[in-house]
């Protein structure tokens, strides 16, 4: 007589995962700094799935992998990470011992060798550049205000076009490898904010960044076009004439393909998700209006004298 098989009690499966990333040090985990990467597996700790540590002494599951490490200030709406999970661990579940600002909302079973970094085929991200349209001529101390951040919307798209196609882009980022990459590019306006989506197999360190920078400075008038093939020429870039990184909070980690996996959204993990994140948005609307506010104080207050 022969035991009677039994259901498998852990399987590896990659989690969807949302985060503003406004308070994190980044995604991967550093020693004395708070991290996306910290909070997913201080959340695992007290599932009991991984042994308690404290910071970044938690340990990690099997297999367990991210699709990229997003900077410090960096969102997210689709990383991914994968690991040897137990079969109980839905999104609603782990987000059980999620802070607000992390939030799982989708998961897929994939096979026991799947790596959440490796098999990644293509990496989309979008940029919020708040970029005013240089044709507006209002006299009004708004336009006026705003002047300093317009932007002409087809110097910006030709500058962003020349990064389109399979460049090296050792003069756009510190690391010395995997700097060849294969890019599409668009540029999106809504309303005063240009959205700027840049997707590729994987991305070197700030190039991303750094692209929305070459970009916007051509788009302000204050670097020519010709600048970009500079930048990407073999032969390296003075230092005076780089270009420095964009803002990070803008940028955010939008979708990440994976041709195995077939994610299935929860519906009351996303749900959550979305009520959390509304919460987060209304709460920056109000500081952005108190800042505003004293801005436009500020501002006419320098008119008047």
């Amino acid at each position: 007589m022969t035991d009677e098989p039994t259901a498998r009690e852990t399987v590896t499966r990659a989690f969807r995962v949302a985060y503003d990333g406004r308070e994190y040090a980044g995604f991967q985990r550093q020693p004395h700094a708070h991290t996306v990467g910290d909070a997913l597996l201080s959340a695992l700790a007290e599932h009991g799935v991984v042994d308690r540590g404290s910071g970044a002494t938690h340990a990690t599951p099997p297999g367990y992998a991210a699709a990229g490490r997003t900077d410090a200030g960096v969102s997210a709406v689709a990383q991914t990470v994968a690991f040897e999970a137990p079969t109980w661990l839905t999104p609603r579940a782990f987000n059980g011992h999620l802070p607000g600002s992390v939030r799982v909302w989708a998961a897929a079973d994939v096979a026991d060798d799947f790596h959440a970094t490796h098999d990644a085929v293509r990496r989309t991200y979008r940029y919020h550049l708040h970029a005013p349209e240089s044709g507006a001529d209002a006299p009004s101390s708004a336009a006026r205000r705003d002047r300093e951040h317009a932007v002409d919307d087809d110097r910006f798209r030709t500058a962003l076009a020349r990064f389109d196609g399979k460049h090296d882009f050792h003069n756009l980022t510190a690391d010395e490898t995997g700097t060849v990459r294969d890019l599409d590019t668009a540029a999106t306006r809504e309303g005063n904010a240009l959205v700027v989506e840049i997707a590729a197999d994987g991305f070197p360190r700030a190039l991303v960044r750094r692209i929305i920078g070459a970009a916007r400075a051509v788009g302000r008038g204050t670097a020519d076009p010709a600048w970009i093939d500079r930048l990407l020429d073999a032969e390296p870039i003075p230092g005076e004439r780089g270009v420095g990184p964009a803002p990070p909070e803008p940028l955010v980690l939008w979708d990440v393909t994976y041709p195995d996996a077939e994610f299935a959204v929860d519906r009351e993990a996303a749900e959550s998700a979305r009520v959390a994140f509304g919460e987060r948005h209304r709460d920056a609307r109000h500081a952005a209006a108190a800042t505003g506010a004293v801005r436009d104080r500020l501002f006419s207050a320098a008119e008047e004298v």
